[in-house]
């Protein structure tokens, strides 16, 4: 899995979380890093933080989906309501503020719908 948040400390916390719910974690700090990171390693879900200098989350998911469409990607933002055009590029969008306990959850139902596509496939 690849995490990707400008927010050090965030993203350290989000690394944990989801190494003790047995996830191998890649992190990277930026847009850029994240894309490098992403089209250099075998990744099977990202989650993706929207607010970014430089490249927003948007950006970078549909770089992302251009690359490798088939990866899901979890948008987490400090803000609701994205534009659509963000939100249509994601599997799944919440907020930061929704909780470590809900993240671990729609990442969960997100490898079980993967799961099911390629045994529907």
């Amino acid at each position: 899995m690849l995490c990707v948040d400008d927010e050090v400390v965030g993203l350290q916390v989000r690394k944990l979380i989801l190494e003790r719910s047995g996830y191998t974690v890649l992190t990277a700090l930026d847009g850029p890093s994240g894309l490098t990171i992403f089209q250099e390693n075998p990744v099977d879900a990202v989650v993706l933080d929207y607010s970014m200098p430089g490249m927003h989350g948007g950006e970078v998911a549909a770089r992302m989906r251009q690359a490798k469409p088939e990866v899901p990607i979890l948008l987490l933002s400090a803000y609701m309501g994205l534009p659509a055009e963000v939100t249509d590029l994601v599997n799944v969008y919440m907020t930061k503020g929704e909780g470590a306990p809900v993240l671990l959850q729609k990442l969960g139902s997100l490898f079980q719908n993967k799961e099911r596509q390629i045994v529907s496939s």
